[in-house]
């Protein structure tokens, strides 16, 4: 994938909204990225605002939450990737 880091940010929270681990795999640097993801428990994601990493979801009892991060990216040529992220 090409194009800004913001680009990742959005492909990577599509791909939690559709468990698609592959994806979060494929963009996660080398250095940082686990060999798999359970996303069994995956909550139903709900939007997302970019101004750290503030996404929303539906758990699956039905409750609500928010998960925010600062996300590290590296641009390796001239692929981004995710490296890690501080999650508050």
């Amino acid at each position: 994938m090409s194009g800004t880091a913001e680009d990742l940010m959005r492909s990577r929270f599509h791909a939690f909204k559709d468990a698609d681990a592959d994806w979060l795999l494929y963009t996660w640097h080398p250095s940082t990225r686990p060999e798999s993801l359970d996303l069994s428990d995956n909550p139903s994601w709900r939007g997302l605002q970019i101004v750290e990493f503030r996404a929303t979801y539906r758990e699956p009892g039905g409750g609500v939450g928010v998960q925010e991060e600062r996300s590290r990216f590296v641009r390796e040529d001239g692929r981004w990737f995710y490296v890690d992220g501080d999650v508050s």
